[in-house]
């Protein structure tokens, strides 16, 4: 019986240590891409977000077809990313999205999405009060946790029309450590607007529709507003 256990014990072990091995030898898996005649769960996802942001018009069919990657290469060619219509990670970073082969999803509080928000804090907000760089990066967050906007970071900030920095290019610039110090303050929770999701320089700005909303506070150049 002894004699028994020790050989079981032993085949256990060898089992055990095979696996091992073809685990390690698997090849490392490569980052996941979405491309033209992909199709599934992830296609909807990133045409359910260009939809929303006004890039795409077509069905959420989950088929990347040519509408699919037009709308994707439209969506590179506004938000400063290489305009090849493939949907890799840089892309899905910018969609607020994080692909991983099978299946997407949503991403939240990340380093990325922490220098992100500092960068649209810098493009938005650089030579404003600290507090008013506090009171942007609050906005966008508030605009998060909205159901009127889409819910990432990353969907707030490159929703079609919702920041200039994104349409000139300024998005792209490294951020101060005042950005990325005030985005850290609104991640924790510091919001100076009391919940506004909206805010202008009235020295710039004239829409009717923005300029007719109550004014809540005013930090610096900005007003802020519900």
């Amino acid at each position: 019986m002894e004699r028994r256990q020790v050989r079981r014990k032993r085949w256990l072990a060898g089992a055990i240590a095979l696996l091992l091995l073809a685990a390690l030898a698997l090849p490392a898996v490569a980052d996941a891409v979405l491309k033209k005649g992909a199709t599934g769960e992830d296609v909807k996802l990133v045409q359910k977000k260009l939809k929303q942001w006004g890039y795409y018009s077509g069905a959420v069919d989950g088929i990347f077809g040519s509408q699919t990657e037009a709308a994707v290469k439209y969506f590179q060619r506004k938000n400063g990313l290489v305009a090849d219509g493939i949907v890799g990670k840089k892309t899905a970073a910018a969609l607020g999205i994080s692909l991983s082969g099978g299946s997407s999803t949503a991403t939240a509080n990340t380093d990325s999405e922490v220098y992100l928000l500092a960068q649209c804090i810098h493009g938005e907000a650089r030579g404003e009060p600290y507090k008013g760089q506090v009171a942007v990066g609050a906005v966008i967050l508030n605009r998060v946790r909205s159901s009127q906007f889409p819910n990432t970071i990353a969907g707030v900030i490159y929703q079609k029309g919702a920041f200039s920095v994104v349409a000139d290019g300024q998005i792209n610039m490294d951020p101060g450590e005042s950005a990325l110090k005030a985005a850290k303050d609104a991640l924790n929770g510091w919001d100076p607007t009391g919940g506004c999701l909206y805010y202008y320089n009235p020295k710039k700005t004239s829409n009717a529709w923005i300029l007719s909303r109550p004014i809540v506070l005013r930090i610096g150049e900005h007003v802020f507003c519900k």
